[in-house]
């Protein structure tokens, strides 16, 4: 059998000749983009509709993703144009977290052809930038609540997000548009600092001590007006649903459609899985290190892990590739993640928890002195890399069984 694996805006042929089961995230009936926009703005989950709400604002804030994630931003914006457009006092903010801020093709990739006309009024979220925040006080969890003074001098924000699972965070999309999208470096280190827990798993949101502080933390914003738009997308970025209104209600909502398009069945968990990220989630290898947290949910302990990446901007986040590279084996590196925390130590811990129960091999662009710093064996092709899976596991007296995620970034396997 072929299979069409991703690397970068390409895809390469990969022949399967094992048995093997091929997931990905289900392809449910799309609808007209522009009803399903319109539709969802103007009948909001507990929450006026979005003109009414615009019309009574003196100011509005509106947050967007920044390039890692697939949010149709551009397309939704061009429904709501006129009205941004018409209102005296609109500005946009990139909610970053603690990446860079982008790139002027990524700009176009996030406003579309309104780029030229709102450029002006873009403002790039940095978490580093003491002097940009706010202290708000503290979570219950102990987190210290730094956020980006302009989300309270706006007070009325519109967010657009998009919702699909996430590995430690439950899921993408609604309260994380403020933390960690526009939150300072502390707070977002300390929030993820919970990301080491068992608990904080891909679906998990009760329970999960990573959901549940963001969640807490919007405590400290509760006089915010906040308009929320989340979308929900097809794996190649299609629009299949889109819930607004009520920051939370609108996530439920955008939860329950995310769970019909990016949670597979498989029969049996393999000892061959090669899961790929797909072009925009292939930006580095911090971004990319999600499609090994879901190839893992369908790999079996001893068995061989391959994440397909072309991590166009190279590691991403050093701390986490420092820490991986400072220690001798994995386990060494979970003991150092435990001693003392800082941000990116999160990847590291997970990314050796899968070395410490199988083999993880990469194909990439990276140099193969950063994948073995990042305890990554560097495969010379994705071919070369399955066929030698493939004969390590017969090697080991074992009959091969292949889970192969095209999608792995975006795919949660559900063992039956």
């Amino acid at each position: 059998m072929n299979v069409k694996i991703p690397y970068g805006k390409d895809f390469v042929d990969l022949d399967v000749t094992i048995p093997h089961e091929v997931l990905s995230p289900n392809e449910p009936e799309v609808g007209d983009e522009s009803s399903i926009i319109l539709e969802a703005l103007s009948d909001p989950v507990e929450k006026e509709p979005f003109e009414e709400f615009a019309n009574n604002a003196d100011k509005i804030l509106v947050i967007v993703n920044d390039a890692t994630r697939p949010t149709p931003t551009a397309r939704v914006l061009e429904e709501v144009q006129d009205t941004l457009r018409s209102h005296p006092d609109v500005k946009f903010i990139v909610a970053t977290g603690a990446h860079r801020g982008p790139t002027e093709d990524e700009f176009r990739f996030i406003f579309g052809n309104l780029y030229d006309e709102f450029k002006d009024s873009i403002y790039v979220h940095d978490a580093r930038k003491d002097e940009d925040m706010e202290y708000l006080g503290v979570s219950s969890n102990g987190t210290e609540m730094y956020i980006n003074k302009m989300v309270r001098e706006a007070v009325n924000i519109l967010v657009i997000g998009s919702v699909e699972p996430h590995y430690f965070a439950g899921y993408t999309g609604g309260r994380k548009a403020f933390l960690p999208g526009v939150a300072g470096f502390k707070t977002i280190e300390m929030n993820h600092k919970h990301a080491l827990s068992n608990k904080a798993q891909s679906l998990a949101l009760e329970g999960n001590p990573v959901a549940e502080d963001m969640t807490d933390a919007m405590a400290v914003l509760n006089d915010l007006n906040i308009f929320s738009i989340q979308t929900i997308l097809t794996a190649d970025h299609g629009l299949y649903a889109m819930a607004a209104g009520d920051l939370f209600k609108s996530f439920d909502a955008a939860v329950e459609k995310a769970n019909e398009v990016f949670c597979t069945s498989a029969t049996k968990k393999g000892n061959i899985v090669l899961t790929a990220a797909p072009y925009p989630m292939d930006i580095d290898l911090y971004q990319s290190q999600k499609a090994l947290e879901n190839g893992r949910l369908a790999l079996e302990d001893g068995g061989i892990i391959i994440m397909v990446s072309k991590c166009r901007d190279g590691v991403g986040e050093d701390t986490f590739l420092n820490l991986l590279s400072s220690s001798a084996t994995c386990e060494d590196v979970m003991e150092k993640t435990s001693q003392c925390y800082k941000l990116g130590f999160h990847k590291a811990a997970r990314m050796a928890q899968i070395g410490t129960m199988a083999k993880m091999w990469a194909v990439s662009d990276l140099d193969d002195e950063i994948l073995l710093r990042a305890k990554l064996e560097p495969q010379e092709s994705i071919q070369k890399a399955f066929d030698k899976a493939v004969a390590t596991i017969k090697a080991e007296g074992k009959e091969p069984y292949a889970i192969i995620l095209p999608q792995g970034s975006l795919t949660i396997p559900l063992i039956e």
